[in-house]
């Protein structure tokens, strides 16, 4: 009988290693994405120096950096972003536990009464369990590993976080700059014009202006006292947005007296190809992908069979004092066996959905890759374009500054009508907006830029009081 099962032996070997082998964790993860040919350099940048971190050192005001503290320890978005950090990890240590033995302790102690005999009788009971898993497939590993991709998307998806939130501290914080010096030019326009009305109102009562310039005055006016009404709105709400970001109550009275710093030098922006490894949004996404690939292996695997082994010991007695004395141990240890055979292409379809589900995480990384070089490459035309701008702006002020003196003593002189005066003023007026304007567009952009480039805008001491 021996001899005639000892052919089978090798067979029934080589199946189960041909199954094991089929069953081996291979990533399904499309080779090409990661030998993507990208770009040596910038399209609009060929210098390629090492990206800086840390740059927020580089503003010497002390406000910013403490707004930047103090959202970093009181912003309520940014403290539910490090709780699901948190719960992230734990659910590592819940998805870990699979792969080891459980132990269980059970103690049972009673006591009955027999009616018919009138006697009372005792029980007491202890059993120790244990029950383990075989992983012999790999699909426990499998989702283990599924969940640590899940805790470094969560970690990546954090720090991204913790970089946006600085951006947005800083770009409300140079707004509310920005609405402080166009409300201080709206207001300046305004004394223009109550003096302008003056003057023409004086000319008027003398005969020497017609009331139609009087008019146009008053008009000009009241249109420069409603904007600076609406200036003051403007500079409120951007204001309470501020308070918000640092977590504090929206009372809008937070005060920022700082200039808006002309950002002109150009900036390291490093390759293309290193950002992969550098913005945090990037690597998000990446295992992301990951873990969408352990999905997979995990799904296919539970279409095969699980083997758990079962063990007990323990002992029952009526004196609890005489429990686990040995006499009257009791033990077994059993294995269990179970493979699915029918359930309506349910583990099949669940694998599928699984596939369909890493080709959809490959094209959702590709789509964030070629955004993040999208937001570099448009971060540097932009302040390339910004730069000429400014300079051909603060020419075209200065032009526009002479030539509304020059239209005031013009028409004080009777050569021009009042409306190439406002004409004038207002070319003025739009080039000093305009101007303000840009200056602040730099330094968003150039935030922007940074924060697009994956650089750490937050100093050691930020990011240890964070964690």
């Amino acid at each position: 009988m021996t001899r005639r099962f000892r052919p089978i032996l090798p067979l029934l070997l080589l199946f189960l290693s041909l199954l094991l082998s089929a069953c081996s964790s291979t990533s399904e993860v499309d080779e090409k994405l990661k030998n993507l040919p990208l770009p040596q350099n910038w399209h609009d940048s060929k210098q390629a120096l090492a990206v800086e971190h840390n740059w927020l050192s580089q503003l010497d005001n002390p406000q910013v950096h403490q707004l930047v503290k103090k959202a970093l320890a009181a912003n309520q978005q940014f403290s539910m972003q490090a709780y699901a950090l948190e719960i992230s990890e734990q659910q590592l240590i819940v998805s870990g536990s699979e792969l080891w033995p459980e132990l269980d302790l059970a103690f049972r102690s009673g006591r009955n009464k027999d009616n018919q005999t009138d006697s009372y009788a005792n029980s007491n009971s202890v059993n120790l369990n244990v029950s383990y898993e075989v992983d012999i497939w790999g699909k426990l590993s499998d989702a283990d590993r599924m969940n640590n991709y899940d805790y470094l998307a969560q970690k990546s998806s954090f720090e991204q976080y913790k970089q946006q939130l600085v951006v947005n501290v800083l770009t409300t914080w140079f707004q509310v700059i920005e609405a402080e010096k166009l409300l201080i030019l709206y207001r300046s326009r305004v004394d223009n014009s109550q003096q302008n009305l003056a003057i023409i109102e004086a000319g008027y009562k003398s005969g020497l202006t017609a009331a139609l310039d009087v008019y146009l005055t008053r008009n000009d006016l009241n249109n420069e006292l409603t904007r600076v009404s609406e200036q003051k709105t403007v500079k409120t709400k951007l204001i309470r947005q501020l308070e918000r970001l640092v977590g504090e109550y929206p009372k809008g009275e937070l005060l920022v007296n700082a200039n808006l710093p002309l950002l002109t030098n150009d900036i390291p922006v490093g390759l293309p190809s290193e950002l992969i490894s550098r913005r945090p949004a990037l690597k998000a996404s990446w295992y992301q992908l990951l873990s969408q690939d352990a999905g997979l292996a995990y799904a296919h695997k539970q279409r095969f069979p699980s083997i758990v082994l079962s063990g007990s010991v323990g002992d029952s007695n009526a004196d609890i004092g005489e429990l686990l004395s040995g006499s009257s141990l009791a033990w077994s240890l059993l294995g269990s066996i179970s493979a699915p055979i029918f359930n309506a292409g349910r583990l099949k379809a669940n694998e599928e959905k699984s596939r369909l589900a890493l080709k959809q995480a490959e094209q959702l990384y590709l789509d964030t890759l070629y955004s993040a070089f999208s937001d570099v490459e448009n971060a540097i035309t932009t302040e390339k374009n910004l730069k000429q701008s400014y300079y051909t702006m603060l020419a075209a002020q200065e032009n526009a500054k002479i030539a509304s003196t020059l239209s005031f003593e013009q028409y004080q002189s009777g050569l021009v009508s009042y409306t190439t005066v406002l004409d004038a003023q207002k070319r003025s007026f739009e080039a000093q907006t305009t101007l303000i304007k840009i200056k602040n567009q730099l330094i968003a952009n150039r935030i922007n830029l940074h924060f697009s480039l994956g650089g750490d805008f937050t100093t050691p001491s930020f990011e240890n009081e964070a964690q």
